[in-house]
């Protein structure tokens, strides 16, 4: 079973800048994918960034939806099994409840699927205003 806990929502101007965090825990290090996703009232759950990671801890791939492409900047820090996303230039148009997620594979062809994720944090209320 493994357990994610994310932090560092809140409350930014746009323009601004936020880091969220999610521990990872409850997995073997084989290879998997850790990724984020994000809802917004009434808007379908979307993929906003995600890592491919091999059994080593070695990142594979990352991949972006084209609407944070140069703004948002996910990363891992293997000595702890935290995944961020780094959100810069951020817009109110971005304001959402995130979403760390643990998928045991993914591809360019499925990595912005919420279906392939098995397990899910709590979500972290990320709110821009204008």
């Amino acid at each position: 079973q493994v357990q994610l806990v994310e932090s560092g929502g809140g409350s930014v101007q746009a323009g601004g800048s936020l880091r969220l965090s999610c521990a990872a825990s409850g997995y073997t290090r084989s290879r998997h994918c850790m990724g984020w996703f994000r809802q917004a009232p009434e808007k379908e759950r979307e993929g906003v960034a995600t890592l491919s990671i091999n059994g080593g801890s070695i990142v594979l791939n990352d991949y972006y939806a084209d609407s944070v492409r140069g703004r948002f900047i996910i990363s891992r820090d293997n000595a702890d099994n935290t995944v961020y996303l780094s959100m810069s230039s951020l817009r109110p148009e971005d304001t959402a409840v995130y979403y760390c997620a643990w998928a045991p594979y993914c591809g360019s062809a499925s990595w912005y699927k919420p279906s392939i994720y098995k397990y899910w944090g709590q979500g972290t209320q990320v709110i821009v205003s204008s």
